[in-house]
């Protein structure tokens, strides 16, 4: 996707009805990315607070920061009501003293219509046990190897995680003050059903390399059907990493294979990873968002340090797979290939690495010493998400489950807690060129011949060519915007937005506005102005409100025709948080 400098290494989530924010701070020189682990001690069990947008947090009357909050959340209760979670709650997490508020925070989601497969991991209290039992852990590259006293050690500490998990869910929502609402009779039934069984259908790794592997299992079947069944009767589903195998036997699977294996065979709307840490930029910064573009090349510079970005990196460019990197045609398509590479979990034969042949290994099973070590920190993470984005998953989090509240934060607030990779973003999103103007005048022509718009000559659109941006679908142009900075006074106008017929109401335009919204911040705007006659409402859903003409930057007042009757509209951007270029990265 071809951008201008300002624009390079921007990123959003279109899909949620109010965005994150990701302005682009200052990207290192090429070849200065630094990684380190997280300051735990800054963090760790550090409760945030959920303030209403634009509080400042003093002079609030009481109960008006959870109103304001109530509120901000509204409309991601109402988008993710009936959506498929995937949640990976790492080893660390479950080991950890925060798994009850985590537990608690699902019940509450539960309870707001949301659908959750969890993947607990083990391998802590695996290690834990064979270490009890004079045994050492062995690993090779992303694997467990599996021999019988690890076998034992794994099933005993999967049946204890699995109840554990039961056991804190089954009491669902407290009952406390229930009763000023009245007979709390009805409250007594409100309790999380959680299912559990053999969804899993797995077949031994074998000898690899040289290395017998022992009881370790690649995953080779979901039970997709009987989950959805479950979660259709309302239960939350816990799928082990203990598989079953056609003979009969108990292998020990990877949980990030298992969890991808979910998220892709179910389709599901998310895949969450809970892990004990953060993903910063180089200023020490969480950053939000990453498209799958940012995130594969970071993995990319991080091959020659990290196996497993290395393994992911070695999956993405087998033969007749196409890179990202590379220019090549895509598509905006959901459930399609992306840029040439769709990872696929086909049940009954594994994965599917893109040219027909199946396998276990394919960059998705992350593990072993270097996860362990977190020598490369959370790259392995990184490199998991990136691979499931590629296979058509929308959205992938990755959040601190050290952090209370932090689940809730990432969902039902604007710019969340953790780091989000998204693959849908932006894609086909650029600056215009000369050849897109006959593109452009298709698409406005129709909105200038109704009034909607200015109508403008074609000398008049080529002169304010470079501050329009096009949205490009199959070689044709399907949207397109302007983008008008003022500097002085930190404005900009936001001009001919408008939509090609046939692609109307699929959200292109909110992610042509929220590309422009980025792109202003990285000019340092600090404020968005427009003027309409016709489409005030559909503003005005979108941040904008109401002003005066004196909001109007002098210079652009000049040279308004008020004749139209134009009413002016503005927008205060809020640059939260610093955005992400490939060179502005530092994984923790």
């Amino acid at each position: 996707m071809a951008t201008s400098p300002a624009a390079a290494g921007l990123a959003g989530d279109v899909s949620r009805p109010a965005v994150r924010v990701a302005c682009n701070a200052k990207a290192l020189p090429s070849g200065s990315l630094r990684l380190s682990l997280p300051r735990r001690t800054r963090r760790r069990g550090r409760v945030v607070r959920c303030c209403a947008a634009g509080s400042s947090g003093g002079g609030v009357a009481p109960g008006e920061e959870f109103v304001g909050f109530f509120r901000e959340a509204w409309p991601y209760i109402r988008g993710h009501r009936g959506s498929t979670f995937v949640v990976i709650i790492s080893s660390e997490v479950v080991s950890g003293p925060h798994l009850d508020r985590v537990l608690q925070d699902i019940s509450l989601l539960h309870g707001l219509g949301i659908k959750f497969v969890l993947v607990p991991g083990t391998h802590v209290q695996i290690d834990k046990l064979l270490s009890e039992r004079g045994r050492k852990a062995r690993y090779v590259g992303q694997y467990r190897v599996t021999d019988s006293d690890s076998l034992d050690a794994a099933m005993e500490a999967a049946g204890r995680i699995r109840l554990t998990i039961e056991a804190k869910l089954s009491p669902g929502p407290p009952m406390l003050n229930l009763r000023r609402h009245g007979d709390t009779g009805r409250w007594h039934g409100l309790v999380d059903n959680v299912a559990s069984g053999n969804f899993l259908g797995a077949k031994r790794r074998g000898v690899v390399n040289g290395v017998d592997y022992g009881f370790t299992g690649e995953v080779k079947k979901i039970d997709v059907s009987r989950i959805r069944e479950r979660l259709d009767n309302d239960s939350i589903v816990v799928v082990s990493n203990m598989g079953y195998s056609s003979s009969g036997g108990v292998l020990n699977c990877n949980t990030y294979e298992v969890a991808t294996a979910c998220a892709l065979a179910m389709e599901a709307d998310k895949l969450i990873c809970i892990v004990d840490g953060q993903i910063f930029d180089e200023h020490g910064r969480v950053i939000h968002f990453m498209s799958i573009e940012e995130a594969d090349m970071l993995i990319r510079k991080r091959a020659k340090l990290s196996d497993i970005a290395a393994n992911y990196v070695k999956v993405v460019d087998e033969e007749g797979i196409n890179p990202l990197y590379k220019d090549h045609e895509t598509t905006l398509s959901g459930k399609d290939r992306v840029n040439g590479f769709a990872a696929s979990f086909q049940n009954g034969l594994g994965f599917n690495n893109g040219n027909g042949i199946y396998s276990g290994e394919q960059g998705f099973a992350i593990g072993g010493e270097e996860r362990l070590s977190r020598s490369n920190g959370y790259i392995s993470e990184l490199a998991a998400a990136a691979y499931v984005c590629h296979g058509g998953v929308q959205r992938v989090h990755i959040i601190d489950g050290t952090v209370d509240g932090s689940l809730l934060l990432e969902l039902f607030t604007r710019d969340g807690t953790g780091t989000m990779i998204a693959r849908d973003v932006y894609e086909g999103t650029r600056m215009a060129t000369e050849e897109d103007l006959p593109g452009i005048r298709k698409i406005i022509r129709p909105l200038e011949d109704s009034g909607v718009l200015v109508r403008r000559t074609d000398e008049e659109l080529l002169e304010a060519l470079e501050s329009f941006y096009v949205v490009e679908r199959d070689g044709s142009i399907i949207a397109c915007a302007a983008l008008f900075p003022f500097p002085e006074e930190k404005s900009g106008e936001v001009a001919a937005i408008a939509v090609s017929e046939e692609c109307r109401g699929r959200g292109q335009g909110d992610k042509l506005l929220d590309y422009v919204e980025k792109v202003a911040l990285s000019l340092g705007l600090e404020k968005l102005f427009l003027l309409t006659t016709r489409t005030a409402d559909w503003f005005v859903r979108r941040g904008f409100s109401e002003c005066s003409i004196e909001s109007i930057p002098e210079q652009r007042r000049k040279r308004i025709n008020l004749s139209r009757g134009s009413k002016y509209y503005i927008k205060q951007l809020q640059p939260k948080h610093a955005g992400v270029t490939a060179n502005n990265f530092v994984i923790r």
